[in-house]
């Protein structure tokens, strides 16, 4: 825990609840009624509105992008590296939103949150949400909050889907989209990942189909494994090798099934840790909003047409040994860019921590994240 905040942190902060009372009609035919959304908000709103960056988060991320909740935290918010003071989302020049998706588990309404219309929690009941339907949201909050067009939007992996899926649905409520580690589609192999982990969820026999709010219970062991193997993908060969190779915990084989290497250990950690803090409904419903994500399905698989109308500019970084979303996603995305005459940027960053790359300050990262979010900044002023 800190003792006193770095200088470079956006300090300590609280997050607020909106609450919306139009309905918001959803890909899949339904439509939320009512909804909250949970936000937090760095630096300050210029007085022409015009410095607002949002930041969508990831798959197990939330609205908890920076700062210190209290002096007792142990840790800043997720992507902490990258907002603040001097960073490459520098909040002396942004004022920067970071939101609770929708079905979210932090906060936001979401299957753990009260159904109005039952008076108990949605559960399985929660409509499938896809990006498009978290960006219509987003623009309910930028609305709020009086912002108009945003500098940038920015996110990394799904939140770079959501980056992507402005510039298509709100072509001129954007100057910039930042996509990072991310991918225009799913691979089979990685729609495969997704539902092996959801089948880890089902089939624990706390799951109650959904309905394990009304049992008292949480489907731990299936949540544990699901964030076991999505934990492996998001890691490369080598960042584990290097981690922890062959080690043992103890000094030779115990000849049994219990964790002997520390490899075994560490997953076991985090699969625990996250079953703990993350909502097995929200897990489903995310990785299958993943899955879903592909903007040039509704334009005949052309991803050129689907961009085509795209105002803004774009910043797509990728990382070497990132195995999920691998480089040749990021080169298929620039490539329909250019097709479609969009002004694009696109960096390959070599960095051996896999599709975790994009959360990891390295300094090649840090400079070309930096130097575009710097011409963003002078272009409004900021």
């Amino acid at each position: 825990m800190p003792e006193t905040l770095p200088p470079d942190c956006v300090g300590l902060v609280e997050p607020r609840t909106l609450h919306f009372s139009d309905p918001l009609p959803l890909a899949c035919g339904q439509s939320l009624g009512e909804y909250d959304l949970v936000v937090e908000t760095y630096g300050t709103l210029n007085e022409e509105a015009s410095n607002a960056i949002l930041i969508c988060h990831a798959l197990s991320g939330h609205h908890h992008a920076a700062g210190y909740y209290s002096l007792d935290d142990r840790k800043p918010g997720w992507w902490d590296s990258c907002i603040g003071p001097g960073k490459p989302i520098d909040t002396n020049r942004f004022y920067v939103v970071s939101v609770n998706n929708l079905g979210g588990c932090h906060g936001s309404t979401g299957p753990n949150t009260v159904n109005p219309a039952t008076g108990q929690p949605y559960g399985p009941d929660f409509p499938v949400i896809t990006v498009r339907d978290w960006v219509d949201s987003q623009i309910k909050l930028a609305d709020r909050l009086g912002i108009q067009q945003w500098a940038a939007v920015v996110g990394g992996s799904l939140g770079g889907m959501q980056a992507l899926q402005w510039a298509i649905s709100y072509p001129d409520r954007l100057r910039h989209s930042v996509v990072i580690a991310s991918t225009p589609r799913l691979t089979a192999q990685n729609i495969a990942f997704n539902e092996v982990a959801r089948r880890a969820i089902t089939s624990d026999p706390e799951f109650h189909g959904g309905r394990y709010y009304e049992h008292n219970t949480v489907p731990r062991r299936g949540l544990m494994l699901a964030r076991m193997i999505g934990h492996i993908t998001y890691l490369s060969d080598a960042s584990m090798g290097e981690k922890f190779g062959r080690e043992l915990r103890e000094q030779a084989y115990q000849f049994g099934y219990d964790a002997e290497f520390q490899v075994e250990s560490y997953l076991q950690y985090q699969g625990e840790r996250f079953s703990e803090s993350f909502d097995a409904n929200t897990y489903l419903l995310m990785t299958r909003s993943l899955d879903y994500f592909d903007p040039a399905y509704e334009f005949n698989n052309d991803l050129a047409a689907a961009l085509r109308h795209a105002q803004c500019e774009f910043l797509v970084l990728s990382f070497s040994s990132d195995w999920r979303f691998t480089p040749a996603r990021s080169e298929e995305l620039v490539n329909a860019m250019i097709a479609a005459r969009c002004r694009v940027s696109y960096s390959e960053i070599d960095a051996p921590w896999g599709h975790d790359a994009f959360l990891i300050p390295t300094p090649r990262y840090m400079d070309t994240f930096s130097a575009y979010m710097d011409r963003v900044a002078r272009e409004i002023g900021a």
